[in-house]
């Protein structure tokens, strides 16, 4: 590096948002996930004795993923290189394994590949550097916000240990957002900066445990704020809200916080919560979700979890679903909030999934035996001189319309699939079906 390089290096380096300037060097100064790299820990410990092996770190933007991987570059001796699946390929990764070979070779240094987004990566990209994971001349850390269960290579995953990071603590960010603040060289201890406490708490909370949101949110708090007579600026909390504008809400409609939250949605209204079921409804449209896609699970969720309970919620949902792809977003919201309450405060049974799980398992273990005589189709040319139909009797000509007759297949005969619970309108079906055949007998 020639003296005009390192000038533009230092020169992007002082330009660069806080978070950045901002990051830990050492594992003392690293912020939270102290059940992975506290004191004493594995992952420490390996890191500490440089005697890492393969590992995957798999956590939600701002939880020090990367800044990990930073720590480890600093701290190990062995040659360090950075992908980033956004931008590179296969070729990047023969260069990586070329050098890596020499450099074993000639100096016996080991090599430490990071992967940023490595979930990025299509399986075929993920597979160029098993052989060399595999054999030890690479060590991978590979950063991930996606669950590598499914999205990276299974024989990759198991060349590697996979440590799970949480979104940071409010405190933990308060901690960060403090430091900052005190830091001259780095951060904006060079201005005299005066921070209301609730402003500071302000970003925090609604930073989502996101640290780089937090920081980045002050910088522009401090930057935007003048100077008073004394030179002070002060970060009042209007000033921390007009900063950071909006709720970092991490929510990836391809990824892990898609389906928890559509899982957390669907037990509220399971469980009649209808306050819970509209928050996660709420945080689900406020991140952008495909309104169709919501109104998708609650017809399957009205069929599937209130069932003939109450036959109501299907009719609901399917209205809303109609009703939500004619009028769009935002009074959409509307539409599937009235549905999402309704569902919610409905009676519940799964008895319907229950009976065509288990007429489908019988079907698929049973052997498939012939329709009945008086049960097949009589009505075309010839069928009545092969007994068809013989001795079928018509329901409307019996008293309540019902007649005790057999249904099933003779090897199916008094087998039941369906068990109706005594629960809102399927338990008054229950009970006039019961009542009905009853008085047939």
């Amino acid at each position: 590096m020639d003296l005009f390089e390192q000038a533009s290096l230092e020169n992007r380096e002082a330009r660069a948002p806080l978070a950045v300037r901002m990051r830990p060097r050492t594992l003392d100064e690293f912020v939270g996930q102290e059940k992975i790299v506290g004191p004493g820990t594995l992952l420490r410990r390996a890191i500490e004795n440089d005697s890492l092996s393969s590992i995957i770190l798999w956590g939600p933007p701002g939880s020090g993923k990367t800044t990990l991987a930073r720590i480890i570059a600093r701290m190990t001796k062995a040659h360090f290189e950075a992908l980033n699946a956004v931008l590179d390929g296969v070729n990047d990764i023969r260069r990586v394994v070329a050098e890596a070979r020499e450099r074993e070779k000639y100096y016996r240094q080991r090599t430490v590949i990071f992967v940023d987004e490595i979930h990025r990566w299509a399986k075929n990209i993920q597979d160029a550097l098993l052989p060399c994971v595999e054999e030890g001349l690479l060590i991978l850390i590979g950063a991930t916000v996606e669950n590598p269960m499914f999205t990276v290579n299974a024989a990759l995953r198991s060349r590697s240990r996979i440590f799970r990071l949480e979104a940071l603590s409010e405190e933990n960010i308060l901690i960060i957002l403090q430091r900052a603040l005190r830091d001259p060289e780095r951060g904006l201890g060079k201005f005299n900066v005066e921070v209301e406490p609730a402003a500071l708490e302000h970003l925090a909370r609604v930073a989502s445990g996101d640290a780089r949101v937090a920081l980045n949110a002050l910088e522009f708090a401090v930057l935007t704020t003048p100077q008073d007579g004394e030179g002070r600026r002060f970060i009042t909390l209007q000033v921390a809200e007009e900063a950071i504008q909006q709720r970092a809400l991490l929510y990836d409609r391809d990824g892990d916080q898609h389906y928890d939250c559509v899982s957390a949605w669907i037990k509220s209204m399971r469980g009649s919560d209808p306050d819970a079921a509209l928050y996660w409804l709420a945080r689900m449209l406020y991140a952008g979700e495909d309104p169709a896609f919501l109104a998708r699970r609650l017809l399957i969720h009205a069929a599937e979890d209130v069932g003939l309970a109450d036959p109501q919620a299907l009719v609901i949902a399917s209205a809303a679903a109609q009703a939500v792809e004619r009028v769009g977003l935002p009074e959409g919201r509307i539409i599937l909030a009235e549905a999402t309450i309704y569902i919610a405060l409905a009676p519940k049974s799964n008895s319907v999934i229950k009976a065509i799980d288990a007429a489908l398992a019988t079907v698929e273990k049973e052997t498939a035996a012939p329709v009945p005589l008086h049960l097949r189709d009589a009505n075309y040319p010839g069928a009545a001189a092969f007994g068809h139909g013989k001795g079928y009797k018509y329901p409307h000509d019996y008293p309540n319309g019902w007649v005790e007759q057999q249904y099933l297949p003779d090897n199916l005969r008094g087998r039941v699939f369906y068990h109706p619970t005594a629960y809102g309108r399927e338990g008054q079906l229950k009970t006039s079906w019961q009542q009905r055949r009853r008085k047939n007998k």
